[in-house]
């Protein structure tokens, strides 16, 4: 069993910490607070074993009444690798896991140059083998390499250009904007997400350019990507065929985010997580050679599978295909 630390327990932490609870080769040894907050008490009732930050942060704990197991340096003496899910703190924590001589899995929250390579897992698993720290990208990204390695696949990709409208901020944080505005994020274009997918699609011609607006659930993707095969049937069952993405109907009552957030609801998984990246297929056109589409992705759960993945293809513990396979059954994603 590969035992696992996380390093945070927030948004994505405790996401992890959940997903790694369900895999047959893995075992969480724990997570680290700092503060006596309801996710500490949540993973309290959950039986999970909490390492408090440093000795401050212990004695609040303590005095909170929550069982503390010991201290971070315990937590990484104990574990055979980290999840770093500790908001752009990773290269402050490098410092530590390096002490410890642990391998870690960054979030891409952090910049890529933090690891020795990024990661998708239906897009580059191998070359996070045997890598001492590696990057899964953030959530944009993720959606951003999966659809696109699929079209690439099936009808080529010569040149993709992405609007990306992103959401403010998580549900449960009320310190964020904007409201009533929308925000180029950034004016000066391109934005940094072309950048980020080509640490791990190398060779992929991308442009982006995103806004944020003021609703929480989830982001939305305009993509134009023009193509080397203006089939759209086949780009089509590309798309369908590739593992982590649906294709959602407007015919079906899919009309706007809230729609899809919804029937993530009603598929009975844990807070109503996709970790699919949602295409419509009615958006799914080519025009002189250009294909466009749709595409919705929740930014609190679409990198969980490809945190699990991570682990996988770093220790060696399963092949591309197995891991993908192992992890998307244990999360209820049907291909």
């Amino acid at each position: 069993m590969l035992k696992v630390a996380v390093n945070g327990y927030g948004t994505i932490g405790r996401r992890v910490a959940d997903a790694l609870e369900l895999q047959s080769d893995m075992e969480l040894a724990g997570i680290t607070k700092w503060t006596p907050d309801y996710y500490a008490f949540l993973a309290t009732q959950k039986g999970i074993p909490i390492f408090a930050g440093d000795e401050a942060a212990r004695q609040k704990l303590v005095s909170s009444g929550i069982k503390v197991a010991g201290l971070v340096p315990d937590l990484l003496s104990y574990s055979d690798i980290v999840v770093d899910c500790s908001p752009e703190k990773g290269e402050q924590n490098r410092k530590m896991y390096e002490e410890f001589g642990k391998r870690v899995v960054f979030q891409g929250g952090e910049e890529s140059s933090i690891a020795e390579c990024s990661f998708v897992a239906q897009c580059n698993f191998e070359e996070a083998h045997d890598r001492k720290y590696v990057r899964v990208v953030s959530c944009n990204t993720t959606g951003l390499c999966r659809i696109l390695k699929s079209i690439d696949d099936s009808v080529g990709v010569e040149k993709a250009i992405a609007t990306l409208v992103r959401r403010a901020t998580d549900p449960n944080d009320t310190k964020k904007g904007p409201i009533d505005s929308v925000v180029p994020d950034p004016v000066e274009l391109p934005s940094h997400h072309s950048e980020d997918v080509k640490t791990v699609l190398h060779d992929i011609n991308l442009t982006t350019m995103a806004v944020k607006v003021p609703t929480t659930h989830m982001h939305l993707h305009a993509l134009a990507v023009k193509v080397r095969e203006p089939v759209l049937e086949k780009a089509i069952e590309g798309v369908s065929r590739a593992t982590r993405i649906i294709l959602m109907s407007s015919k079906q009552g899919h009309s706007s985010t809230s729609t899809v957030m919804d029937y993530a609801r009603e598929l009975g998984r844990p807070r109503g997580d996709l970790y699919e990246a949602a295409v419509w297929r009615e958006s799914m056109k080519i025009e002189e050679g250009w294909l466009y589409l749709f595409m919705g992705i929740h930014q609190e759960a679409i990198v969980i599978p490809e945190n699990i993945d991570c682990l996988r293809s770093m220790t060696g513990l399963m092949d591309s295909s197995s891991s993908i396979q192992a992890t998307n059954r244990s999360l209820g994603i049907s291909k």
